[in-house]
């Protein structure tokens, strides 16, 4: 399949798609009806050859129950891994209260889930069409977020899956992670990921990183951003203290949830930092 055809279709679909404008009925204000959600995309590629994915199978990486494309997939070749940037709109407005999510991230984090499972099966039903099979494990019913190693909320391998999109975006070139655990991107870390597994061959992005976290300066911007300090130069993100909080605003916005506040208001919100 062409690529530059590829990308061409899925970036006009992103733009008109009125999944990615928060629709009228759903705006928690009204002036938040019609609100654009995403950017345009940045696409990555990795091949199913590549022993990247053996190596996610380690622990301490993610773990032996993380599947790998071929193993969701038999006849799969590539993994098409796309970034969806927020809006400027969403980014600004998440700045203001550093201690509650804004109305705009909310929406971001909910609709624009919506979205990205659409444009999943977008992506799918152009391959098939071209005759290649095509899935994306996000949509599966293998997925599973449970880990096998421990059923404990507060330890590290609870925060697990046996797919991880920032991993394969990371695997398909699109950049290395950061301190908060976010990924730093050409266009910053404040978006969402996904991705899709098909037997459409395309050439894989070279990934012009060498180390895991080779973008982030540690400056601790994200650190000092955290309202529950569930980041810190010593210890990296702690995830359980950020789930929790994620929980309350969950309580208090059912069924939006969301924080946010490590993506925006730091060096690498719209690019890869200079240090």
């Amino acid at each position: 399949m062409v690529k530059a055809t590829f990308e061409k279709t899925l970036k006009k679909y992103v733009e008109k798609t009125s999944g990615n404008y928060v629709p009228k009925q759903f705006a928690l204000r009204p002036e938040l009806a019609g609100m654009r959600i995403y950017d345009e995309p940045l696409f990555g590629y990795v091949s199913t050859d590549d022993p990247i994915f053996d190596e996610f199978k380690k622990s301490g990486i993610i773990g032996p129950h993380f599947m790998t494309p071929r193993e969701w997939l038999p006849d799969a070749k590539s993994v098409i891994s796309l970034f969806l940037p927020f809006t400027l709109t969403v980014r600004e407005a998440n700045r203001i209260d550093m201690t509650w999510p804004a109305d705009e991230w909310l929406h971001a984090r909910i609709e624009g889930q919506l979205l990205q499972n659409g444009i999943n099966r977008y992506i799918i039903l152009l391959l098939e069409r071209k005759g290649f099979s095509a899935l994306s494990p996000m949509l599966d019913p293998r997925f599973s977020r449970k880990s096998p190693i421990t059923k404990k909320k507060k330890e590290q391998d609870f925060y697990t899956s046996n797919w991880s999109e920032r991993h394969v975006a990371y695997a398909a070139g699109l950049g290395t992670f950061g301190l908060s655990k976010n990924l730093i991107t050409k266009k910053g870390v404040a978006g969402r990921y996904i991705s899709v597994i098909s037997s459409a061959s395309f050439d894989s992005l070279e990934r012009s990183y060498s180390d895991t976290y080779e973008y982030c300066i540690r400056c601790g911007a994200c650190a000092k951003n955290c309202p529950v300090k569930a980041i810190s130069l010593e210890k990296g993100k702690i995830h359980h203290l950020c789930s929790a909080f994620v929980d309350k605003t969950h309580e208090k916005h059912k069924p939006r949830y969301g924080c946010g506040k490590c993506q925006v208001a730091v060096p690498c919100e719209f690019q890869k930092p200079v240090e």
